[in-house]
């Protein structure tokens, strides 16, 4: 498992590991019943505060990702298809609402974007 921290993102560094943890989770990367570092493990090789990677790994945990078996450690939860595939779901609304807001910036018409998204799955086959 990798995590990068970026100290100049602003964003709370508890938040960039789950985030991270949680993408490796849904992407696939990290498999059901994987055992994650420890809490002491991870916060010393990020050499940062176990109370940062603990508040990390409850959140996970509150949302299901992860479980706690006591004295053994945190593990990936197997996860429900149905969740991930919502999850991704508003990922792409998400990411959909984007594009059109700056689509609409630079005159772009909706047969363009369509054009152009064809473009790109053409591109990976």
């Amino acid at each position: 498992m990798t995590i990068f921290i970026d100290n100049k993102n602003g964003e709370p560094i508890y938040n960039q590991i789950y985030s991270q943890i949680k993408y490796q989770i849904l992407s696939g990367s990290l498999k059901p019943d994987e055992m994650l570092p420890s809490i002491r493990g991870l916060a010393k090789d990020l050499r940062i505060s176990f109370i940062t990677t603990k508040r990390a790994y409850e959140e996970l945990e509150k949302e299901g990702f992860i479980y706690t078996i006591p004295a053994k450690g945190c593990y990936v939860s197997p996860q429900n298809l149905e969740l991930v595939r919502e999850e991704n779901l508003k990922k792409i609304e998400g990411y959909l609402s984007e594009i059109k807001r700056l689509s609409v910036s630079c005159n772009l018409k909706k047969e363009d974007l369509i054009e152009m998204i064809q473009f790109e799955w053409e591109e990976e086959e």
